[in-house]
C-alpha cells in the first residue's frame, strides 16, 4: 500500500503532470490545492480528449454495423461483408498516414504543434457520418479516425513520457488507453440507444474542447532544450513539475539544471546526424525486434479485432445475452482492465503484466473457442453465459497489459537517440499490421467459423507470451534523456 501512495499521481511535485493529460486549464495555478485536485477530478482529459474521441470513433462502428444492415437501417444504401472488411481495415489504412504525417512533423515542429494538428481531422470525422449518402462517406470517417489515432498514439506517449516525473510516467501514459476504453464505451452506449444522426452533434463538441483545452500546455521541456530555448525550457519543467512558487525556486533550478545537463549530454553524445547505422546497433535492434513482436501478439492475438467486430462475435457464439449489451458489458470491463494497469505498472513493473495479459488472453481464445467448436456439435444450451463470461476473462488481461501499457513500453524500448524515429517505424508497421488484422478478421469469422478464428488469436498470444519470457526487459524507472 505504502508504494502504491509513493508513486501517486497527486503528489505536489506531479499534479502538473497529471494537469496536462487531465485538464490544460493554467490558470488552475492560482488555485488553492484542494481546489486544484478538484478540478483534476471532475474536469475531462485535456491531451487525452482527443483519444476518448478517437476511442469513440472505434467503438462507433461495432452497434452501428448491426443497425444499417437490418432491413430499417438510417441511412438509404446497404452494406455487405466485403464493404464491412473495408469499413473495419479503414482505420488501420488511416492510421498509417497519420503515423507518417506526425513522424515528419515531430522533430521539425513540436510536439504541441502535432498535439494541435489532430483535432481537424477528428472532427470531420462526425461530419462525413452524419452526411453519409453511400458507403465511402462511411470508409472517409473510418480512414480520418484511423489518421487521428495514428498520429495521437505516436506524439501523445512521447510528450507524456518527456512532461512526466519517471515515478509517474508508466500510470499517465496508461490513461492514454484509459481514456480509448472510456470512449469505446461511450461509442457503444451512444450507437446502441441513440439516433444515427443524433451521434454525430454529440461528438463533434470533442475535438472542439480538445484544442481549446491544449492552448494552455506549454511545449515539453526537453524538446525546448533541444531547440536552445533555455526560458521556456525552465517555465515548462517548473510548470509540470508544480514549482512555480518562491519556496521552491532553488530546488526547481536545481532539477532543471539537472535535466538541462542530462540532454546536453545526449546531445553531445548524439552529435552526429542520425543515420540508418543508429538503427542497427544492438539496442536499437533489440527494441525493433522487440517492438515488432509486440505489435504483431498485439494484432494477430485479436484483441483489438474483438474491439471492432463485438457485435459479430457474440452473435457468431450463440450467446444469449443480447449482442448490444453483452458489447456495453466488455466496454465497462476494459475500463476495469486499463485502470487496473495505471495501479500496478508503476510498482510491478511493465514485462509482469505483458507475460500475464499475453498468456491470459491465449487461455481465455482456447477455451473460447473450444465452447463455440462443441456447442456446434452438442446441446449447451444451458451454458449459453459462457461467450460472454470468457469474453469478460479475455478483454480484462488484454487491458492490463497487450492493450493498457502497449504504446508505453513502446516508447521505453528504444535508445534516446532513435526514439521518436524508432516510434514512428514501429506505429507505422503496427497500422499495416492493423490494416491487415482488421481486414481478415471478419472474413475468418465468415469463411472458417469463430473456433478456428479464436484458436489462431490464442497461438498468437502464446507465441508473444514465450517472446517476452525470454528476451523482453524491464523498462520501469528508465530515464526518457538518457540511455
Amino acid at each position: 500500500m505504502a508504494r502504491i501512495f509513493e508513486n501517486s499521481l497527486w503528489q505536489a511535485r506531479t499534479r502538473y503532470q497529471l494537469l496536462a493529460t487531465v485538464i490544460g486549464e493554467r490558470s488552475a495555478i492560482r488555485l488553492q490545492p484542494y481546489i486544484y485536485v478538484s478540478i483534476c477530478v471532475l474536469m475531462p482529459s485535456a491531451v487525452n480528449i482527443i483519444m476518448f474521441s478517437h476511442g469513440l470513433g472505434v467503438g462507433w462502428l461495432s452497434p452501428t454495423l448491426t443497425k444499417i444492415q437490418n432491413a430499417d437501417s438510417p441511412l438509404d444504401f446497404s452494406v455487405n461483408i466485403d464493404e464491412i472488411s473495408w469499413l473495419g481495415s479503414m482505420l488501420g489504412l488511416g492510421s498509417l498516414f497519420g503515423n507518417l504525417t506526425i513522424a515528419m512533423l515531430m522533430e521539425r515542429a513540436g510536439r504541441k504543434a502535432c498535439l494541435y494538428l489532430i483535432a481537424g481531422p477528428n472532427a470531420v470525422i462526425w461530419i462525413l457520418i452524419y452526411s453519409a449518402s453511400n458507403v465511402y462517406f462511411l470508409y472517409a470517417a473510418r480512414f480520418l479516425c484511423g489518421f487521428t489515432g495514428g498520429a495521437a498514439y505516436v506524439v501523445v506517449p512521447i510528450f507524456t513520457s518527456e512532461m512526466a516525473d519517471s515515478s509517474i510516467r508508466g500510470a499517465l501514459t496508461s490513461m492514454m488507453m484509459l481514456s480509448v476504453d472510456l470512449g469505446i464505451l461511450a461509442g457503444y452506449i451512444l450507437s446502441t440507444y441513440l439516433a444515427y444522426h443524433l451521434v454525430p452533434f454529440l461528438a463533434i463538441i470533442l475535438p472542439v474542447a480538445y484544442f481549446m483545452a491544449n492552448l494552455m500546455l506549454p511545449e515539453t521541456a526537453p524538446y525546448l532544450l533541444k531547440r536552445s530555448q533555455l526560458g521556456a525550457a525552465e517555465n515548462s519543467f517548473r510548470y509540470y513539475r508544480n514549482q512555480r512558487a518562491a519556496i521552491c525556486e532553488e530546488k526547481s533550478k536545481a532539477d532543471f539544471e539537472e535535466l538541462r545537463t542530462a540532454v546536453l549530454n545526449q546531445q553531445l553524445k548524439n552529435s552526429a546526424p542520425l543515420s540508418y547505422k543508429d538503427l542497427l546497433t544492438k539496442p536499437a535492434l533489440k527494441g525493433l525486434a522487440a517492438s515488432a513482436v509486440l505489435t504483431l501478439g498485439y494484432q494477430f492475438s485479436g484483441v483489438f479485432s474483438f474491439i471492432n467486430y463485438m457485435s459479430d462475435i457474440f452473435k457468431a457464439s450463440g450467446s444469449v445475452v443480447d449482442v448490444n449489451t453483452g458489447t456495453i458489458i466488455i466496454g465497462i470491463v476494459q475500463i476495469v482492465g486499463v485502470y487496473t494497469s495505471t495501479i500496478f505498472v508503476d510498482i510491478v513493473g511493465r514485462r509482469l503484466l505483458m507475460l500475464i495479459s499475453t498468456f491470459g488472453v491465449g487461455i481465455g481464445c482456447v477455451a473460447f473457442g473450444c465452447f463455440t467448436f462443441f456447442a456446434e456439435r452438442y446441446d449447451l444450451s444451458e451454458y449459453n453465459w459462457a461467450p460472454l463470461v470468457l469474453m469478460i476473462c479475455i478483454c480484462y488481461v488484454a487491458n492490463i497489459g497487450l492493450i493498457g501499457i502497449f504504446f508505453l513500453v513502446l516508447v521505453e524500448l528504444f535508445p534516446a537517440k532513435i526514439r521518436s524515429l524508432a516510434t514512428s517505424v514501429s506505429v507505422v508497421f503496427l497500422s499495416i499490421v492493423l490494416f491487415g488484422a482488421l481486414k481478415l478478421f471478419p472474413l475468418m469469422l465468415h469463411h472458417w467459423g469463430i473456433s478456428i478464428a479464436m484458436w489462431f488469436s490464442a497461438a498468437s498470444a502464446f507465441l508473444t507470451f514465450l517472446y517476452f519470457w525470454l528476451f523482453l526487459q524491464e523498462t520501469k524507472g528508465k530515464s526518457m534523456i538518457e540511455d
